[in-house]
């Protein structure tokens, strides 16, 4: 859609848009103003189906009442108060987020990309208190994605997100995922973790096979590393279990959460357990938004809610449901190559570039989605999605090829 078919009031919006922000996004032409349940509309009133969930934020979905209730109470109650003192919604998110994972001590940031940086800095500092030094090595994955920030960016494996930043963090090395000969040929007594995603998401939703993750537990556990697993975009229900590797039988040392812990507000965390929960001291660490009281009832209440509503149940379900829905619409397309993925995170690879169809299912179907590396198409949509749903989609996905 080029300028002349805009409305002139979304053009002269885009136009100061485009005039005050830092130029880091090439945006899709419209303007959301608010959403309700899994719809989205724009300023101009147009409804959309969102398959994207604000790249997989939005696991209740729009203007929850319940939700926005108990964020309003928050809001008139106690925004901030600074990590110098304890608030009442930090405990009982920690609590509740402790519990649903089985780990043993958390760490409230404001973003994933945040988390990643405290996961980090255990795993550094589990191996300084280990050998009384530093210059320690951390396994990552080709085709990962952890964040933008430095350190985040360091264990990203992918060359254009990082030449133009390097020098990066020293001693990161890369091994193939789901190659678990190749993270053995990297392993040596300089390691002190490795790092994955167990859902690989914007690499193009690729899940650890069974052997892989549990193969690599084991030679972290021979080798006294940290397993640091990445659950920022597949985590909270979106696999169908609230974190992706309690599907495989094994337990990270460390594991980072964002994106739908709050849905829709900013919050991250880094979680540990045994070894790794008591590496960092009084002083490593620090942030100034982190934990507040704010944030935390969000993600507070969304713990809640899981539970209430037997999300992961439904999850379970509708996932299910899609991944029969989309293998129909693969086996009738030869454009498609593979379908990969579980539960609400799925992905089908085409052969033809993703942001094409993307942005005509945007603009011709009135229907959000995003991809996942060139030519994957994700589907990460608000938790709550119905068979309806999935229904309108594949038949608006059917108008794109």
């Amino acid at each position: 859609m080029n300028d002349n078919h805009m409305m002139p009031d979304r053009k002269r919006a885009i136009d100061r848009a485009e005039h005050v922000f830092y130029k880091t996004y090439n945006r899709y032409p419209v303007i959301f103003d608010h959403g309700d349940g899994v719809y989205l509309y724009d300023s101009e009133g147009k409804e959309y189906l969102d398959f994207g969930a604000g790249i997989a934020v939005m696991g209740l979905g729009y203007n929850d009442p319940e939700y926005n209730l108990e964020l309003a109470e928050q809001l008139n109650k106690l925004l901030h108060c600074s990590n110098l003192f304890y608030n009442q919604p930090a405990i009982d998110a920690g609590e509740k987020l402790l519990k649903a994972s089985g780990m043993e001590k958390v760490f409230f940031t404001n973003s994933g990309t945040e988390a990643i940086e405290g996961a980090l800095k255990i795993a550094k500092r589990y191996a300084y208190n280990r050998d009384g030094r530093g210059g320690h090595e951390i396994i990552a994955m080709k085709h990962s994605f952890h964040g933008r920030s430095l350190g985040a960016l360091s264990v990203t494996g992918n060359d254009h997100y990082q030449e133009p930043f390097a020098p990066l963090l020293p001693g990161i090395k890369f091994a193939d995922f789901n190659d678990l000969d190749s993270v053995k040929a990297l392993v040596n007594q300089n390691t002190c973790a490795v790092i994955m995603e167990t859902i690989q998401g914007e690499g193009g939703i690729y899940p650890a096979t069974e052997e892989f993750l549990n193969g690599v537990r084991d030679l972290c556990d021979a080798g006294d590393m940290l397993l640091i697993l990445d659950e920022i975009q597949c985590g909270m229900g979106r696999s169908g279990s609230m974190f992706a590797w309690q599907e495989y039988g094994v337990e990270p040392d460390v594991m980072t959460v964002a994106k739908a812990l709050g849905n829709g507000v900013p919050i991250g965390a880094f979680l540990a357990r045994g070894k790794a929960a008591v590496a960092m001291k009084p002083g490593d660490h620090g942030t100034t938004y982190g934990g507040n009281p704010f944030v935390c009832h969000a993600a507070d209440t969304v713990l809640r809610l899981f539970e209430e509503r037997h999300i992961l149940e439904h999850v379970k379900l509708t996932g299910t449901y899609l991944w029969d829905r989309l293998e129909e619409f693969a086996a009738a397309h030869d454009c498609v190559a593979a379908h990969r993925g579980k539960g609400l995170i799925q992905g089908l690879e085409f052969d033809r570039p993703a942001g094409e169809l993307v942005t005509k299912a945007l603009l011709e179907q009135n229907l959000v989605l995003i991809s996942a590396g060139a030519n994957v198409i994700r589907f990460v949509p608000p938790l709550v999605i119905t068979e309806n749903h999935v229904d309108q989609m594949i038949e608006k996905l059917n108008q794109l090829v």
